[in-house]
């Protein structure tokens, strides 16, 4: 074999520029890079840098094309590498070689950091708005199904008889920590970084807090080598939303698992099902089972992302280009997920029957019988293996407790009265009357302040 010919090789090889360039994905930042820069060139004027008929000029070929590429006519090019080059090369075609002054105090490093931050404060709001609408939608179902009893489990394995309307509130309250957490990653993010310039800051007398306070930012970046090498809100940001991903994953698992005929507890709307391709009678989960499964993409972007800035010296490095298709990927899909289940819940019919029968006869009051022990003072633990014993018993017998003679009882503790046939499903959910419990009561006080702070919200957008 000749190993001297390199023709075969030069088929495969990619060309450097092709391998660098990043507008293929980066052109999503166009509205953020464009807007960037006019306060930047506003700034340069106003600090005498260039003149004020430079910045006019310069301002004025920023918003025309920003116009072009929002009517679909700019041509991105590929061997401009990024869409800071393409937007500056089409500004010098424009208005000529007072484009060059636009880059005045100012480095492609600093440049896309701004571009970034600008690009996830403006999702983190966008996914805030997402996850207020979905919380709406879960608290609309609860307060339709508020009185329909379920069996609750642990383990999968029923454990304690709650309200519907008490479970789905469980999921309000993961958003709501989602949301909070969203919140708390947003202070982090609004850090104005340019003026940063490659990494040392800048030989001009800029103004910096002007920048800000034009472009909504609370703060200023402290220091130039962090702020050009920052992508903590990226990771924090893609850690957030990964935490709500499986918020929502845990969600749709109950929606194939209790629309199954092995459960049976809700159907979904047919939009959002699909047949099988050989069997007639399947109504399958699709658009649930894809939100579960496309939860490891964006756990995978999380990784990605982390596994990129781990060992990277300051200040900018390449490498950091590999911050954005992860984290517009995550977006993507956590959006289109967010979007399909606010659409999808509102179909899922609950039959109310089919759940409560599924309750296994009344093992799940054993807790109450305990309960009911100590009530006549017997210690929790002694009252829990008298309880654990009769459970057994019953059991054995394929009884359940409601069969049970008052003798049978007492064989087993002579403190049980008649008063033992009180204890029901409904008693059992209406003695959990405190914060936070399952009470027809406790879940009316959390409904209301549910829908208080949804139209709170509602007003606030």
């Amino acid at each position: 074999m000749n190993f001297s010919t390199h023709s075969s090789l030069g088929k495969n090889s990619l060309p450097p520029s092709d391998f660098i360039a990043s507008i293929s994905f980066d052109r999503r930042l166009y509205r953020h890079d464009i807007w960037g820069s006019i306060v930047h060139v506003r700034m340069l004027a106003r600090q005498g840098l260039i003149a004020d008929s430079d910045a006019e000029a310069i301002i004025a070929g920023l918003e025309s094309i920003r116009d072009e590429i929002e009517r679909g006519e700019f041509l991105f090019k590929r061997e401009l590498e990024d869409i800071h080059m393409n937007i500056e090369a089409r500004l010098f075609k424009k208005v000529g070689e007072v484009a060059g002054k636009l880059h005045t105090a100012r480095s492609r490093n600093d440049q896309v950091a701004l571009d970034m931050r600008l690009y996830v404060r403006e999702t983190i709001l966008e996914t805030i708005n997402k996850i207020d609408d979905f919380q709406a939608v879960l608290v609309d179902i609860a307060g339709r199904n508020k009185k329909v009893v379920m069996p609750g489990y642990t383990h999968l394995q029923q454990a304690q008889p709650v309200l519907l309307a008490h479970h789905l509130l469980a999921y309000f309250e993961m958003f709501q920590r989602d949301r909070e957490r969203l919140q708390d990653c947003l202070k982090r993010t609004n850090v104005l970084p340019l003026g940063s310039g490659a990494l040392a800051g800048v030989p001009y007398p800029v103004d910096r807090e002007f920048v800000a306070r034009e472009l909504g930012f609370n703060k200023v970046s402290a220091n130039s080598l962090d702020a050009v090498s920052d992508r903590d809100f990226v990771i924090e940001y893609e850690a957030a939303i990964a935490v709500t991903m499986m918020h929502l994953s845990r969600l749709a698992e109950e929606v194939v698992l209790w629309s199954s005929a092995e459960f049976g507890f809700l159907s979904i709307g047919e939009e959002y099902t699909s047949g099988s391709s050989i069997m007639p009678q399947k109504k399958n989960p699709d658009v649930a089972e894809l939100a579960r499964g496309k939860t490891g993409r964006v756990y995978g972007n999380l990784m990605g992302i982390l596994t990129v800035m781990k060992s990277l010296p300051l200040a900018y490095n390449r490498d950091m280009q590999e911050d954005k298709e992860g984290l517009f990927d995550s977006i993507d899909t956590l959006h289109a997920v967010l979007r399909a289940f606010t659409g999808m819940m509102p179909t899922i019919k609950f039959d109310a029957v089919r759940i409560r029968a599924s309750i296994n006869k009344d093992y799940v009051l054993a807790t109450d019988l305990a309960d009911y022990l100590v009530g006549k003072g017997v210690p929790f633990r002694e009252a829990h293996g008298i309880i654990a014993r009769l459970s057994e018993y019953i059991i054995s017998k394929g009884l359940s407790f409601s069969q049970l003679s008052l003798g049978e009882y007492r064989n087993f503790s002579p403190v049980i009265e008649e008063d033992v046939y009180g204890i029901t499903l409904e008693s059992s959910i209406a003695s959990r009357d405190v914060i936070g419990g399952t009470a027809l009561r406790q879940v009316n006080i959390a409904l209301t302040k549910a829908r208080k702070l949804l139209k709170r919200r509602s007003y606030a957008r």
